[in-house]
């Protein structure tokens, strides 16, 4: 995985077809100055936590608003020494996931992976995973809309003004205008976030379970927006304070009694599915839950990859 590598092949450094073997000759869908322009645009990101970095996002064979932003990313950052998870709210087998974790593998070179723990990059929709990321892994998240005063404010001009100002006034009084109106905060996904007390963010539609681990974690997160033609980061160890009143606390969703019927967990982040009479929860995470399920199988793999099997 680069980020800092800017070279441009020249005619006189480009290898022909015949010398190249292997995963050097998966199709490109980023040519080269492209990718140079979105590590550029990363690099901006990382340095101003928060700060929404425009970007030219380039066709891409998936319609936009439908993970552009972040296939891009993705697409500049991994290499054939990188492992890749690609996941659709917590699913590895979702349409969504299968189609983009062939699209970066054939055209990267990266091996694929459903276990995070192995993944050096991690592109998801909507969800973190369960497990614990290190601070040599990166999350790319997929973002539709990346402004998070779109809701109280259309003008681009004044939404640039606020940002430069710190004038999240309007924020405010649309949090505590929802929570009058309905006694709590009712914004489940996309809650925002002040990163580094500085920038108000959307921390896209993940659920608000998530919202507290990013704060103070060990990866980078890396949001991408292709259609909106932005990219913004949470740097490692950065501080991601939701916003809210001394008096209402955050709160994450919670079901008293609720628990997965695969695993038995109450601990992960559950969905509900049909199930009959009875409402049903299963995790999320369905590696996470699948290992949990599984122990003894995941540990024989785990030993397979240590004895290089």
């Amino acid at each position: 995985m680069t980020i800092l590598d800017d070279t441009v092949p020249t005619a006189a450094t480009t290898p022909t077809v015949a010398d190249l073997t292997g995963a050097e000759r998966c199709p490109q869908v980023l040519d080269d100055y492209a990718k140079r322009e979105i590590r550029r645009a990363v690099l901006t990101a990382v340095c101003v936590p928060g700060y929404q970095v425009p970007f030219g996002s380039r066709e891409m064979p998936v319609a936009r608003g439908w993970g552009s932003g972040g296939l891009q990313i993705t697409l500049a950052l991994a290499g054939p020494d990188d492992a890749v998870k690609v996941i659709d709210q917590g699913d590895d087998e979702g349409v969504n996931a299968v189609n983009l974790r062939r699209l970066v593998t054939t055209s990267t070179g990266a091996e694929e992976t459903s276990d995070p723990r192995e993944a050096t990059v991690i592109q998801t929709r909507h969800r973190i995973p369960e497990d614990d990321l290190r601070n040599d892994q990166v999350l790319v998240l997929q973002v539709p809309v990346p402004e998070p005063l779109r809701g109280v404010e259309r003008d681009m001009r004044e939404l640039a003004r606020m940002h430069a100002e710190a004038d999240y006034a309007r924020m405010w009084v649309s949090l505590y205008e929802d929570k009058v109106r309905n006694g709590v905060i009712t914004r489940s996904t996309g809650y925002p976030c002040v990163v580094h007390d500085r920038y108000v963010i959307a921390t896209t539609p993940i659920p608000r379970w998530d919202v507290p681990r990013l704060h103070q974690a060990p990866f980078l997160s890396l949001f991408g927006a292709g259609r909106e033609k932005r990219i913004y980061a949470v740097p490692p160890e950065s501080d991601v304070i939701p916003m809210t009143f001394d008096d209402v606390p955050f709160e994450v969703e919670h079901t008293p009694g609720a628990a997965c019927s695969l695993c038995g967990s109450a601990e992960s982040y559950l969905v509900a599915v049909p199930g009959g009479d009875a409402e049903r929860w299963v995790c999320s995470d369905t590696d996470w839950c699948r290992r949990r399920r599984h122990p003894d199988t995941s540990e024989r793999l785990d030993d397979d990859r240590e004895d290089g099997r």
